[in-house]
């Protein structure tokens, strides 16, 4: 399949989820921020089970944005120690289901030991075919194109490629989530209705779903059923719909 086409017209296989609300479903109940960022952990784990089942092949989950390096050292801290136990803890049970764990945004600010893990989890999961599970790690859509931007002009420099072979195919294979496909759907939960920076480029034409449930609230009832009325929308891609041609 080209990556680059249409989706499935009929079809909803690559989700992408932007994870928000664990501070303030921890805020709302008197704790610290963290412990929010634990019990969104656990709702990963339950959504990311649920997906073959759902008809879903890949899942990419916003962990961690390039603007998320504002907040406190303290929260930082934390949500890096989490991010290693979660590591830790999980190749096991994701290799055993057949998913495979891949990792995109500029890591070059993660810790060294964080960074191992990553790299041992991706070869660790890398026969998996159940399911593609996408961590957006020191990510930002902006950063990814710039970064995407300097390989090509790179290339350019170096005789690899001459400018006029400079298309949006080419610069969709130099993006992190290459040779993945676009997302069909986007959701975000916490009331927010915006993308944040969050795969800016390959959302172009991603269906979006917002919904006010924290991401800690967020259950695998609730996910399937934005995918039922999701997949009752009609997808046109910038084509007349069907039934107006026949007419």
């Amino acid at each position: 399949m080209n990556r680059h086409a249409a989706p499935d017209e009929g079809g909803i296989r690559h989700v992408a989820i932007i994870m928000d609300g664990n501070g303030r479903w921890a805020e709302q109940r008197g704790l610290p921020r963290l412990r929010g960022h634990h019990a969104g952990v656990e709702r990963v784990r339950q959504i990311v089970e649920a997906c073959p089942g759902l008809g879903i092949r890949t899942l990419t989950l916003y962990a961690f944005s390039t603007e998320n390096w504002r907040r406190s050292a303290e929260e930082v801290g934390g949500l890096m120690a989490l991010f290693r136990r979660y590591i830790r803890s999980e190749a096991a049970r994701l290799k055993d289901e057949g998913v495979r764990l891949r990792f995109i945004g500029d890591h070059g600010r993660l810790d060294s030991r964080l960074r191992q893990l990553m790299g041992w989890m991706e070869e660790e999961t890398a026969s998996g075919t159940v399911l593609d599970l996408v961590v957006a790690l020191s990510y930002g859509g902006r950063d990814e194109i710039v970064r995407a931007s300097r390989r090509m002009a790179e290339a350019v420099a170096a005789g690899r490629i001459a400018p006029a072979q400079i298309d949006a195919a080419l610069l969709a294979d130099m993006l992190d989530t290459a040779p993945l496909p676009d997302p069909d759907l986007v959701i975000r939960t916490s009331g927010e209705c915006r993308l944040s920076n969050f795969l800016l480029w390959q959302a172009a034409y991603a269906e979006l779903a917002f919904t006010d449930t924290l991401w800690p609230d967020f259950t695998v009832n609730e996910f399937a059923e934005i995918l039922a009325k999701v997949r009752c929308r009609e997808r046109r891609f910038g084509a007349v719909p069907a039934r107006l041609v026949r007419s």
